[in-house]
This record gives structure tokens, sequence and C-alpha cells, in this order.
């Protein structure tokens, strides 16, 4: 627990995003349901190495973001709020996945903090 496990790519033009990823690096994709967000798959899972997302692009200024896995998301916000980070994005639940949140560490980096919770709607 507590490592970065995934990340996300936000994209004004996912196609052309996925197209240049897989193109140059050979990453291959699975979209979401009918969601606008595909799941990367960046290479074989017995080498080093996430796998991560991509995505239409929410805001101008969105930042690639990685992901730490977290054993309880709701200490883990208590603690990054006491500990001088600010949460960006509350919680919120990725259905069948599990809990999500992003927050600011005190430089203004962007992180997101997941709990795999499969009940999670």
């Amino acid at each position: 627990m507590n490592r970065i496990t995934f990340f996300e790519i936000p994209s004004d033009d996912p196609d052309r995003s996925r197209q240049f990823y897989s193109k140059t690096f050979g990453w291959t994709y699975e979209q979401f349901g009918d969601q606008p967000y595909w799941m990367i798959n960046t290479g074989n899972d017995e080498t080093p190495g996430i796998n991560g997302g991509l995505m239409k692009k929410n805001h101008p200024q969105q930042p690639v973001t990685n992901s730490i896995q977290v054993e309880d998301i709701d200490a883990t916000v208590a603690a990054i709020e006491s500990n001088g980070g600010q949460i960006v994005v509350p919680k919120m639940a990725i259905p069948t996945i599990g809990w999500l949140a992003y927050f600011k560490d005190p430089d203004q980096n962007i992180f997101g903090v997941m709990q795999n919770d499969p009940a999670a709607r």
C-alpha cells in the first residue's frame, strides 16, 4: 500500500493521443464502459511499471496525475489535510473499482489517492 500504482493522462483529443502512445510505445487500450476514458496497458505485467488511463481533458490546465493506492481513503484524506495538503476533488466512487480523491501537496503537485472497493457505487 501507499505506492504509486496508476497514472492518468488528460487529452484534448483522446483519439490522437491513443494513436501517439500506441504507435510510439506499443500501449494498448480498453474503453471504460461508454465513458470518454480508456484503460492503458503499458506492457507485460511481469516487468516493472504501471498501467494507467487516458481521458478527455476536463480543464485546460489539467496535469498528468499519478495515483497512490491506499488502504483507507477516509483516513488518508484526513492525514493529507492535517499535514498541509489540500483536497481538490473530494472522494468519489468509481463504480465496481473503488474510491478516488485528488489532492495538492504543499508544493501544489496534484496526486490521486485510490482505495480498492468493488462494492463502490
